[in-house]
């Protein structure tokens, strides 16, 4: 009974990293286009999600988000730290830093899924985080924007980023 109790206590504390958003892949060939499913399951203590923002890592390009029945969806773009080439001769020197959903409304006790489409660069062992901010009816927001340190893993975080970690190409 008492190593039940320990399990059920520990699983309590684990709860808040546990209830983050994730990405449905943690890793991807790197220079390869990705699927990019956020997956998020719920709104913020006991509050519905009006608004998801998430933030596209330095090197991602080529994005291109789903629309979302119920959900408006705008992108911020902006200039690229560094240029990257468009693989047909050219440099691509904008692109959509940031990705927004709002205007819908997931319940706390509900579960969703927002998608996009784009370009990983060319990094192999790399590790993007892509932040997400979500808000929340009455104000409160939910901040999924940590990485780890070195020595650190995602369970030590409280509000940890999605992360997906490049690989080499098969």
């Amino acid at each position: 009974m008492r190593t039940l109790l320990l399990g059920a206590a520990l699983l309590a504390l684990a709860t808040p990293a546990a209830a983050h958003v994730t990405l449905d892949t943690r890793e991807a060939p790197a220079g390869t286009t990705l699927r990019a499913t956020f997956r998020v399951p719920h709104g913020c203590d006991g509050a519905a999600m009006i608004r998801m923002r998430v933030r596209i890592p330095d090197g991602v390009t080529s994005v291109r988000p789903m629309p979302k029945a119920g959900w408006e969806l705008s992108t911020v773009k902006g200039p690229l730290p560094v240029p990257v080439s468009d693989g047909h001769g050219g440099t691509i020197t904008e692109g959509v830093r940031e990705v927004v959903w709002s205007g819908g409304r997931l319940l706390d006790e509900h579960y969703d899924e927002f998608v996009m489409r784009l370009a990983l660069p060319d990094r192999p062992g790399a590790t993007l985080a892509f932040p997400v901010v979500q808000e929340c009816e009455g104000g409160k927001v939910a901040r999924w924007i940590e990485t780890p340190a070195a020595g650190q893993s995602v369970g030590d975080l409280r509000e940890p980023a999605p992360l997906l970690r490049l690989v080499a190409r098969p």
